[in-house]
């Protein structure tokens, strides 16, 4: 049997704030491609609680530390405290799963697989991470609970959260670095009927397609985006921003992305550091 953890068993409707990619370092001048990481998190918590306050819970979708240091996750967890909703967090492929564990017990953040949320809703937290390198895959392991989680609570909407795309996004250069072997994963889902969206981080810009009827969405970075449709490396312009998700009864889902107003983080591919 799953480990479940419940959220506002009572809620008809869910609302959940997407955070991805953050890239912390130790230091407070850490950089990535320019971009001081830490600085522009926080930019993005204060936007978030101008622009977009009303939230159940935080969704971070991997890539919190680029350094993998114990510290760098202190930063994080220090740094949705102002935000004062749980957080639900799973490793990318910069993670170090170690000093990720360190920071845990947190008053907000949990390490949970399986979550039921309101009267409607459930999400599945994948962890798709493949130590060394950039690409993902799921174990055999995770597909199991991927597969159980959706057979028992088959009355309920699903969400499926993972760091690593699933699909090509468009990109050669990210593409190779994508989830490896997603035919297996696929053919979990097309077993069930409860699977109305997947959540990834990963390709640092924004992404929304319908894939076999299931809403598949990326988000922006909260430091550095890389340029859509891009064969080679190439970053973007666009500011760093964060997603809200709303998780209807009926089982839609509707969703915004934002970018931080008047910031001037502007990645640098000569700066390194990626």
């Amino acid at each position: 049997m799953l480990s479940e953890t419940l959220l506002n068993e009572e809620s008809d409707s869910i609302r959940f704030l997407q955070i991805t990619d953050t890239h912390l370092f130790a230091p407070e001048d850490g950089a990535l491609l320019g971009v001081p990481t830490r600085k522009s998190f926080q930019s993005v918590v204060e936007q978030v609680l101008q622009r977009t306050p009303d939230f159940d819970a935080i969704l971070a979708t991997g890539d919190i530390s680029q350094d993998h240091t114990v510290e760098s996750y202190q930063h994080f967890v220090k740094g949705i405290i102002p935000l004062k909703k749980p957080c639900f967090w799973l490793p990318g492929n910069h993670d170090y799963k170690p000093s990720m564990g360190g920071v845990l017990p947190s008053p907000q953040i949990s390490a949970c697989e399986h979550l039921l949320i309101g009267l409607h809703w459930q999400v599945i937290i994948l962890d798709s991470q493949v130590v060394g390198v950039p690409h993902g895959a799921l174990s055999d392991e995770q597909l199991t609970l991927l597969d159980n989680a959706l057979s028992q609570h088959p009355q309920r909407h699903s969400l499926v959260l993972l760091h690593h795309h699933p699909l090509p996004a468009g990109s050669a250069w990210l593409d190779q670095h994508q989830l490896k072997e997603s035919e297996q994963f696929w053919s979990v889902l097309a077993k069930h009927h409860n699977v109305n969206g997947i959540v990834c981080g990963h390709i640092h810009q924004e992404l929304d397609r319908v894939v076999n009827g299931i809403r598949l969405l990326a988000t922006p970075s909260t430091c550095v985006q890389f340029l859509p449709d891009s064969d080679d490396f190439a970053l973007d312009s666009q500011a760093p921003g964060w997603r809200t998700l709303d998780l209807l009864p009926n089982g839609d889902i509707e969703t915004q992305v934002y970018r931080l107003k008047d910031c001037d983080f502007s990645a640098d591919s000569e700066a390194g550091g990626y």
